[in-house]
């Protein structure tokens, strides 16, 4: 085993359990030690789910990406591995950088991920080059292929970028025998595109089409791309870089979002319909998809976002963590999005109330916690119209996080100014919901340092981190008129 990865276990192994379990999230994934951004490899090997992550494990920031490990049975309860893969070899000296998993057909679990190699030119110029390389392993150990890399500047199209070319999502065609791979890359106009590849063997690998392009429509460079169908819809997932806002259906900066469209298996042709956001909270970035053994098409995502990744005061030497995964389904071609029901076997302490009447703050005996599935219906009392609604979570004397519905504009505005942030960075984010009368219902999830907010049965969906110690367990809803509230509120008990 190379000494730079044998080193990263070795750290891993050593100070990774000296992290207390109370200064972690319950039920969310984590680094074992030190940083995580994108997910890689989410993936089905051997009856398992594993997921692999974007980690420098020798500092809470950003450093040269390694492969972190973890998996699971139930997508729930979560096993560290050791680390996968590092930066060791001359094509990936900058950096492992994000791809994904397959099972092949020999037994084999293939990890294909992008390949950084930087030179220094004699000019002083570092010159930097993105490459798709693959490492075959059993679930545990990799090794890398000793050809790699298997795709490189010369498999681009005319006016593709060798510096931007990255994020690998491949899986498996079983009806045609073969394996199909999308990759980003950076395209003549300085914005985004991305690339369909198809190959026999995962390492032969041929262009079959431009599957689709930003043209700086939406954001400049595509990354962490994803393709899949979804009954007769075809879904490609991306998360554009330098997004402008269109109102309150996207932000600035690392935006998400899925086009939906059809596709001709024949002709590897992508038409698009639609362009929505996946999630339109503070921290939600590069999602990947698996299908599971039962069918399901489950999501997972960064839960941080770039602009705010430099804010660890809330954490010691664990920095980043990864969303609930959910399941997606699509109803008159939006996106719906629910968290795995793998979680309700670990609800207990069920506390319900119904038809509760809220005109001020009230606080509902045995409603708090900071491990909670929470589901919150609201509606008018009376037939008249409230002005707002409130709830708050992570709540003491001081602090608190708000989930604010104002029914006239029918909007959902999340916001965790009060939370204990230290640095001025975007805490706020507002969503347009479809209805206007007054009623909404919200599966609120919470996990530590975690809100995860799921809207009238997942049709849209808004995910942050919050910053609040994790003695603030106080819950309290508000209305500004009267409404009438149902709670159904669980502890998530492991």
């Amino acid at each position: 085993m190379d000494s730079k990865l044998q080193q990263a276990r070795n750290y891993e192994e050593i100070y990774g359990d000296r992290i207390p379990k109370a200064e972690r999230p319950l039920f969310h994934v984590v680094p074992r030690i030190g940083w995580m951004n994108d997910p890689n490899g989410f993936s089905v090997y051997k009856g398992e789910y594993h997921l692999f992550y974007q980690y420098y494990p020798y500092n809470t920031s950003w450093g040269p990406m390694h492969w972190g490990h973890v998996k699971t049975k139930d997508l729930i309860r979560w096993e560290w591995l050791p680390a996968a893969i590092a930066p060791d070899a001359e094509y990936d000296n900058a950096g492992c950088f994000s791809g994904s998993a397959v099972e092949m057909p020999d037994g084999r679990q293939l990890l294909m991920y992008t390949g950084v190699k930087e030179n220094q030119r004699e000019d002083g110029f570092i010159e930097s080059r993105q490459m798709q390389c693959i490492a075959f392993g059993d679930g545990v150990d990799y090794e890398k292929y000793e050809n790699n890399p298997v795709l490189t500047a010369a498999d681009l199209p005319e006016g593709g970028s060798a510096v931007d070319f990255r994020d690998p999502k491949i899986w498996r065609d079983d009806k045609e025998n073969c394996f199909y791979v999308v990759v980003a890359n950076r395209t003549e106009d300085g914005s985004g595109a991305i690339l369909l590849y198809r190959s026999e063997d995962a390492v032969n690998w041929k262009m079959v089409s431009v599957l689709d392009r930003s043209r700086n429509e939406y954001g400049r460079m595509w990354e962490c791309p994803d393709f899949f169908m979804m009954g007769d819809c075809a879904v490609l997932i991306t998360s554009p870089q330098e997004m402008l806002s269109r109102g309150r259906a996207f932000h600035n900066g690392f935006g998400n979002i899925y086009l939906t469209g059809t596709y001709d298996p024949q002709t590897y042709r992508f038409v698009r319909k639609a362009a929505h956001a996946i999630d339109y909270g503070l921290d939600f970035y590069a999602p990947q998809t698996l299908e599971s053994p039962d069918g399901r098409r489950i999501m997972i995502a960064w839960m941080q976002s770039w602009e705010s990744s430099h804010d660890h005061t809330y954490i010691g030497k664990w920095f980043g963590m990864m969303t609930l995964p959910r399941e997606l389904s699509i109803k008159k071609g939006r996106l719906i999005q629910q968290p795995v029901r793998e979680l309700e076997q670990y609800r207990a302490n069920g506390v319900f109330y119904t038809d509760v009447d809220v005109q001020e703050r009230i606080q509902l005996p045995e409603v708090q916690g900071r491990c909670v599935d929470m589901t919150v219906t609201v509606r008018p009392s009376g037939g008249r119209l409230y002005e707002r609604f409130i709830i708050k979570v992570a709540k003491d004397t001081r602090f608190y996080t708000s989930i604010t519905y104002s029914p006239g504009e029918s909007i959902l505005t999340f916001d965790r100014s009060n939370s204990g942030l230290r640095r001025d960075i975007v805490s706020s984010r507002d969503v347009v919901t479809r209805f206007r009368d007054g009623k909404i219902k919200l599966r609120i999830i919470i996990d530590l340092y975690s809100v995860e907010v799921f809207v009238n049965g997942g049709e849209q969906a808004l995910s942050s981190t919050i910053y609040t110690e994790p003695e603030a367990e106080g819950i309290s809803f508000e209305a500004e008129g009267m409404a009438i509230v149902d709670v159904e509120k669980y502890d998530i008990v492991l």
